[in-house]
């Protein structure tokens, strides 16, 4: 059956993000002198992490900005972690620092979370900035995934989410909570789901928007989703499949769900680039507040 909800495009979304992150960053270089700088702390050989950072460190360079990554072996001790964060939050030129979780099991990761400052925490994830962002303070540093999601949903519903019913599927530190905040921030009535929620398919089937963030594979069925709902997908699954491979899936039956919703986004290519571009846009405005001089981003 052909699909015929909307694909929100999110390669499209993070590539018009970064251009505009560009823009503002050689304006800052030209007017201010100003190179912002984020600094990536990777410790162990976890495949994905890898990945993740070597996109990272690239879309960094793009952009016109200072890109360093420091490798740790997994067996660095969790006061080296912390001393090189304390050496980088001491470091005029690194403007942003995100710790790349998870980290290995001897290392307290809430730990080495408030150990960064929360002038350069650009994932949002400090105490302070959590806080902040709960009680709606303007220019609060947000995690990069959830305000990558409301970057698209503000694109798709032009600027206007007021009144919505949205229900958010997970109640991570991460996603979840922070993605909650923001929903409540743009007018709409926010329901958290979890995994004690009584009868989730008849809550889900109320709401006008959905965010699957709870790391199920496909948990989201096409008999869940109210027709013309809007469905984020946050979720990064391998599924196995023959010849010993896997394939990408997220928290939402794509094919089941396409049949129903207004709107979805894809596994791969949907939330998952806005995270970084977030992440870049959150490294520029931290750049700027270090340096006292104004940010012109969105």
């Amino acid at each position: 059956m052909q699909a015929t909800a909307h694909i929100i495009d999110g390669k499209a979304a993070a590539r018009r993000l970064r251009e505009t992150v560009a823009i503002e960053v050689s304006r800052l270089q030209q007017a201010h002198g100003l190179r912002p700088g984020l600094a990536v702390v990777l410790v162990g050989q976890d495949p994905a992490s890898d990945i993740y950072v070597r996109n990272k460190g690239r879309q960094t360079n793009e952009a016109g900005m200072l890109s360093r990554e420091y490798r740790l072996d997994a067996s660095v001790s969790e006061a080296e972690v912390l001393e090189l964060i304390d050496t980088l939050n001491r470091d005029p030129e690194i403007h942003g620092i995100l710790a790349q979780l998870p980290m290995p099991a001897h290392i307290d990761e809430q730990r080495v979370i408030e150990t960064i400052s929360p002038q350069k925490d650009v994932d949002g994830f400090h105490p302070l900035n959590a806080g902040e962002l709960a009680n709606g303070t303007p220019g609060a540093l947000v995690p990069c995934t959830p305000l990558g999601c409301l970057f698209m949903l503000r694109e798709h519903f032009h600027g206007d989410l007021s009144g919505q019913n949205a229900l958010v599927i997970g109640r991570s530190n991460i996603v979840g909570k922070p993605m909650a905040q923001l929903l409540l921030q743009e007018s709409c009535t926010v329901t958290i789901a979890h995994s004690r929620t009584r009868d989730l398919p008849a809550v889900c089937r109320r709401a006008d928007i959905v965010v699957a963030a709870v790391g199920r594979p496909e948990m989201v069925r096409g008999d869940w989703v109210a027709p013309g709902a809007v469905v984020m997908d946050v979720g990064i699954n391998r599924l196995p499949v023959e010849g010993g491979k896997s394939r990408l899936v997220g928290d939402v039956a794509f094919d089941e769900v396409c049949q129903v919703a207004s709107a979805i986004t894809p596994v791969p290519g949907g939330v998952g680039p806005m995270t970084i571009a977030c992440l870049l846009r959150n490294t520029v405005i931290a750049a700027c507040r270090q340096a006292g001089v104004s940010c012109e981003l969105p």
